[in-house]
């Protein structure tokens, strides 16, 4: 076998390998876009009770994050709400975030801008950060 026909058989051999390996990241990949699309849209489901009981689970904790009352008392008073999702890629400086791209409206006003939302992995869930 000449030098030109392995490096073509290594060459095919690492096009191959390549393939099967991009289905996994896909896969995994898109589950985290997809529980970054389904945090999103319950928070926005559950945000017009106004209950930190079920909102403050949702949303991510530590130091510097304000506490929930305040974060759904600032987006009720400006009349924040989810129109549609549009896609969510995970974050490429961070596996446990994904960035997650909403049409949103403010006080009944669809914005004409897209809003991001970065949701990220805590615990065992996803937690959105506001």
């Amino acid at each position: 076998m000449g030098r030109r026909a392995v490096r073509y058989a290594v060459g095919a051999v690492g096009l191959w390998l390549a393939a099967l390996a991009v289905p996994g990241c896909t896969s995994t990949t898109s589950s985290k876009a997809e529980a970054g699309e389904a945090a999103v849209r319950r928070f926005f489901q559950a945000l017009p009770s106004g209950d930190c009981a079920v909102l403050g689970p949702m949303l991510v904790t530590g130091q510097g994050v304000p506490p929930c009352e305040e974060t759904v008392k600032d987006l009720r008073e400006h009349g924040m709400g989810l129109v549609d999702v549009l896609d969510a890629k995970v974050d490429g400086r961070d596996p446990n975030a994904v960035v997650v791209r909403a049409r949103v409206s403010q006080g009944g006003t669809e914005r004409a801008e897209p809003f991001l939302f970065r949701v990220e992995r805590q615990g065992d869930g996803w937690r959105l950060r506001l």
